[in-house]
């Protein structure tokens, strides 16, 4: 599977407002969007996930295109020209071959509906119904405005493209069919639906059964460019309500904002957390951008956003995330572009530099909800690096010089510290370490710009799980991880290599260049962990990373 495609250009909301309507039938659409304060009022309701079926229906003797949501756990009819459906950021993945060939449309990335993702992200889920009609209904792409190309076609993985190419149903570009049959005993078709570009986008849809015809209108918001709640549904013609310009004067006290230290907000790209030797010693800083064009920052200067497009579904063998179907905020080991892209680097050292390996150590997580670092193996095996669901310390070694990715999984929305010790030995036998605390935003529930970098000021929560005082260095293998609720896991911060000291808080491995003692232990062993199952120590890409957990019990 193709890496996701970088480097998208966002359209402006003026590009938007000045996209040129293209007919597509005789019921041809050219209707212009309203102001940004317009389309506040119209009152919309977005669909941005769960199950929805497009279904003519007899109402009255009449046939009628409705939309049955049933994404609240019941149904609910609604009328098109009620909605705005948004094609949120995450549904943006690799094209197949074969749809892009059915459609017409590009092979690069687009933004899907039912695509090959569809079960591990939360984004609608539109199919159509035509159980309803009086015998078969013929639905017609009558009219189309928007960015990019639309379309909607069939294909699975299971299908032999050889034999059974993707089915298009209907589409934008001029080779694909405007037209499709829905058979009267279809309950449930479910194509892909296909925006090659972000922005809003009205597909009008023509109905006709039995000599009864309906023509509906059907707002679509792709990606996150814009607002859905901003966007009138329909056509956009809703009227808008008188504004009024009467005003009174405040008369409460001029509000003061709070100080907050200038935070440098990272919420897009390639970054770093690196081992990088400054002064003759060792270093733990943040590098961002690409190999060419980057700038170095102290951890205690950033805050990292993980967007909301980040949400997805946990999905089964990944129980360690939380309840399968529900909600993680989930940075993939490939870049996806929107999303921050955090890997681990020891490439500014020389081999020659370090006597052995680099120890990343992540020592405590303050935050509403567990944090997991792995990598994903072959037949659904998992490499745990690290998990606050069940006590920290967790370390695990990079040789010199490497660069890696993995994943990061966060199990709620909120504010998490991060807390992390770098060490290792120089050539000359000295033994440095750093520990630097990192701030992360999940979500949009807080404004990354409103939050303290580093250690930050927020009272730290009693550790709900930690290395037990009398913890063996002995790894072990089995731990029953946990991501639900509010965790601030944490341990002492004692040599990376050693057995636990038993004095929470306490602390053997201090700022830049504070010597410690001893090493990461590793076996050299390869161990598959399935399903949160721990590593006793594993080789990951050519020898390059080792995982060490140390034995511990509950406090």
């Amino acid at each position: 599977m193709r890496a996701l495609t970088r480097g998208r250009r966002a359209l402006t909301a003026a590009a938007l407002t000045g996209a040129t309507a293209v007919l597509l039938g005789a019921a041809g659409l050219a209707a212009a969007g309203g102001s940004g304060a317009a389309r506040t009022v119209g009152g919309a309701l977005v669909l941005d996930e769960g199950e929805l079926d497009f279904t003519p229906r007899l109402v009255d003797g009449k046939l009628e295109l409705q939309i049955d949501d049933r994404s609240s756990g019941t149904t609910v009819v609604r009328e098109p020209s009620d909605v705005v459906l948004h094609a949120v950021q995450s549904s943006l993945q690799s094209t197949l071959d074969p749809v892009a060939t059915a459609l017409g449309t590009t092979n690069m990335d687009t933004w899907q509906l039912n695509g090959w993702e569809a079960e591990n992200i939360f984004a609608p889920e539109p199919g159509w119904n035509g159980s309803e009609a009086e015998g078969d209904t013929e639905v017609s792409l009558s009219g189309y405005e928007g960015p990019g190309d639309f379309g909607m076609a069939a294909y699975t993985r299971e299908m032999d493209y050889a034999d059974a190419p993707a089915i298009p149903y209907l589409g934008s570009v001029a080779s694909v069919q405007r037209t499709f049959t829905l058979p009267r005993d279809e309950q449930r078709l479910l194509p892909i639906w296909q925006f090659t570009k972000e922005g809003v986008y009205r597909l009008t849809f023509t109905v006709t059964s039995g000599g009864s015809t309906d023509t509906e209108t059907l707002a679509v918001v792709v990606g996150d460019d814009v607002d859905p709640h901003d966007v009138l549904p329909g056509d956009g013609s809703t009227p808008t309500p008188p504004t009024s310009t009467s005003s009174s004067p405040s008369t409460s006290a001029t509000p003061t904002t709070p100080t907050v230290p200038a935070a440098h907000v990272i919420d897009n790209g390639h970054l770093d957390l690196a081992a990088r030797p400054v002064d003759g010693s060792l270093r733990f800083q943040i590098k961002q951008g690409t190999a060419q064009d980057y700038e170095w920052y102290e951890p205690g200067m950033v805050v990292l956003h993980v967007k909301p497009a980040a949400r997805r579904k946990i999905t089964a063998g990944y129980e360690f995330l939380g309840s399968v179907g529900g909600p993680v905020w989930w940075l993939p080991i490939q870049q996806v572009d929107g999303l921050v892209w955090p890997g681990w680097s020891t490439d500014q050292f020389k081999s020659s530099e370090i006597d052995g390996r680099v120890a990343f150590r992540l020592d405590a997580v303050q935050g509403p909800g567990a944090l997991s670092i792995f990598t994903e193996g072959s037949v659904g095996s998992v490499t745990m690096h690290a998990h606050s669901g069940d006590g920290l310390p967790d370390s695990f070694d990079l040789s010199v010089p490497t660069h890696r990715h993995t994943v990061w999984a966060f199990a709620q929305e909120g504010v998490y510290r991060t807390t992390f010790t770098v060490s290792a030995t120089l050539a000359d036998g000295r033994k440095v370490s750093d520990t630097e605390t990192v701030a992360w935003v999940v979500g949009d529930d807080v404004d990354p710009s409103t939050v303290n970098p580093g250690e930050g000021d927020e009272p730290t929560a009693t550790p709900t799980a930690t290395a037990s005082a009398s913890a063996s260095a002995t790894p072990t293998a089995t731990v029953s991880p946990s991501a639900s609720g509010s965790v601030s896991a944490s341990a002492p911060a004692t040599d990376p290599g050693s057995a636990a000291s038993g004095t929470s808080g306490s602390s053997s491995t201090g700022g830049s260049g504070t010597p410690t003692s001893g090493g990461l232990a590793s076996t050299g062993a390869q161990v598959a962990v399935i399903a949160g199952i721990a590593v006793l120590a594993l080789v990951v890409g050519g020898g390059a990373v080792f995982f060490v957990r140390r034995r511990r019990t509950a406090q």
